[in-house]
């Protein structure tokens, strides 16, 4: 099988309209109507445009599984996605730059390593989670959008696993204001679970940490 081939299993068209976001949310909470228990807080052009994967998500990928090199898929991104970001170094470098991080840190795993542990449904989304959001966020629906905000619910929803873990670093360190990544002075509240959960659609928003520091009293 060719990619080709492949890539002609994934055409998809939209069947869900865009997500809402209110304006008076201090949360920048996404709500998709269908998936009312699916509320991440970044948009996937949020996601790219501050810096992720260390630019290399979309990087020319060979999947073991499929026997095959993916490329270009990169291109079904909304042009407004990539007007003036340099997708070079934000989505196809080949390189790991930590740098290129909102965070500045290197953290997860490659696809890869995805790949060998798999957590990849190759019927729908080659790449994984992120690339399911990018779809989902745009209007695909698919077999395998229950298990994906499963997934996300476990790392990032009220009660995820790397929500919590941050959370907890803050009221550790005693840290009342939300992390700025241009802050130097916070720079001890765990940039790397940062960076995670931003990979995650999720960033901590200081009604939530305040909300978080009042059930501790």
């Amino acid at each position: 099988m060719d990619e080709e081939d492949v890539v002609a299993k994934w055409t998809w068209t939209a069947t869900a309209p865009p997500p809402t976001r209110s304006d008076d949310d201090d949360n920048a909470t996404l709500h998709f109507p269908d998936f009312p228990d699916f509320q991440p807080n970044k948009t996937p052009e949020e996601i790219i445009r501050e810096g992720c994967f260390g630019g290399t998500y979309f990087r020319p990928l060979y999947s073991k599984r499929l026997n095959l090199t993916i490329s270009n898929d990169y291109k079904e991104l909304p042009a407004s996605w990539l007007t003036r970001l340099n997708v070079d170094t934000y989505l196809t470098s080949t390189t790991y730059r930590p740098s290129i991080n909102k965070y500045g840190v290197a953290c997860g795993q490659s696809i890869e390593e995805w790949e060998a542990n798999g957590w990849i449904n190759h019927e729908f989304d080659v790449r994984g989670w992120f690339q399911w959001y990018v779809r989902f966020y745009m209007g695909r629906r698919c077999e395998d959008d229950e298990r994906q905000v499963g997934r996300w619910r476990k790392c990032c929803g009220e009660t995820g696993r790397w929500r919590r873990t941050l959370l907890k670093k803050y009221v550790a360190l005693g840290v009342r204001d939300v992390f700025s990544d241009d802050d130097e002075e916070e720079r001890d509240v765990s940039p790397v679970i940062h960076q995670t959960c931003h990979h995650w659609a999720w960033e901590v928003r200081q009604p939530t940490l305040d909300a978080f520091w009042e059930q501790q009293t």
